[in-house]
């Protein structure tokens, strides 16, 4: 093992769990995984839920990589654990994966800081469906206020099916988030340590960018540099960084983005554990300043020393 990779000790990378994103996080972890080990780094694959825990704290790690995504593992309760046996680990603290995986608490922090996010109305039950549409418009979006990787999204086109997709929607959490439809190009936006790096665009043919434009569909495309102009690349960069902040994230995150019909951008939500498959976002924007995956991951592993 080399003296850099010694530095990390023994490296527990947690993945799998029991949200429904588990399989993106088993992928997530596995290139995680086989990164560390291919640069020496003592790691150890660990598939962690509420059941078996005591996996982690009784293997004598020295620090977690944490690629859990979703509930249990995103949200801030598996790094309270850590955190109350002093145990360092990668990404944002309690505050910061409690306040990010709420879509509804995300956008109200931010509207309370003065930045822009698409209206949006919460629906506890069905009798909030009255004057949805008056209030947002047609179409709109349903999502489930705690689901990540657009699990259980759907789109409403005319007020006939909204009965529906909210049944569907709710069955993935009470709390369902109505949004306004935003019409403009997706950005996404990595923040990397202080870092907020190239805007990404993405583009795909599907209704909207759901979960098989992000892990299955090979006809997704990514543009990076994403065709803004110098100041609205660098005025992006600092909203994002800035939307991060405000949700107490840190160490490395995503922050997704749409442009208006004017181009004014508006936020939709940060991720603190964002994918690392081959299709992933973070991994293309490291890519577009010259950091290779293997850097990548030593380079957020590194903030827990």
């Amino acid at each position: 093992m080399s003296g850099a990779a010694k530095q990390f000790g023994k490296v527990a990378v947690l993945m799998g769990g029991i949200s429904a994103e588990r399989e993106i996080s088993l992928k997530s972890g596995a290139a995680i995984f086989a990164s560390l080990q291919s640069q020496g780094v003592d790691a150890h694959a660990l598939d962690v839920a509420p059941g078996n825990i005591d996996a982690l704290f009784q293997g004598g790690f020295d620090r977690a990589f944490v690629a859990l995504h979703g509930r249990w593992g995103e949200d801030g309760v598996v790094q309270g654990a850590m955190q109350s046996i002093n145990l360092p680990y990668t990404g944002s603290g309690v505050l910061g994966c409690a306040l990010a995986m709420d879509k509804v608490r995300s956008k109200q922090v931010w509207q309370a800081n003065g930045l822009p996010t698409a209206a949006y109305k919460v629906l506890r039950s069905q009798d909030d469906l009255t004057g949805t549409i008056d209030e947002l418009g047609l179409p709109l979006f349903l999502k489930p206020n705690l689901e990540g990787s657009s699990v259980g999204v759907g789109k409403v086109t005319s007020a006939a099916e909204l009965v529906d997709v909210w049944q569907r929607t709710a069955e993935f959490g009470d709390e369902v988030l109505a949004e306004q439809f935003i019409a403009g190009p997706e950005l996404t936006v990595a923040i990397l340590g202080e870092r907020a790096l190239p805007v990404i665009r993405l583009q795909t043919d599907n209704e909207f960018y759901d979960f098989d434009a992000k892990y299955q569909s090979n006809d997704t495309q990514y543009h990076c540099p994403a065709g803004l102009s110098d100041v609205q690349e660098a005025s992006i960069r600092a909203l994002a960084l800035e939307a991060f902040r405000q949700l107490d994230c840190s160490g490395w995150g995503r922050v997704d983005i749409m442009l208006d019909a004017d181009d004014n951008p508006q936020l939709l939500e940060v991720n603190t554990v964002p994918g690392m498959t081959d299709h992933s976002l973070v991994p293309m924007a490291a890519a577009a300043i010259g950091l290779s995956f293997d850097q990548l991951v030593v380079n957020i592993l590194e903030a827990t020393l």
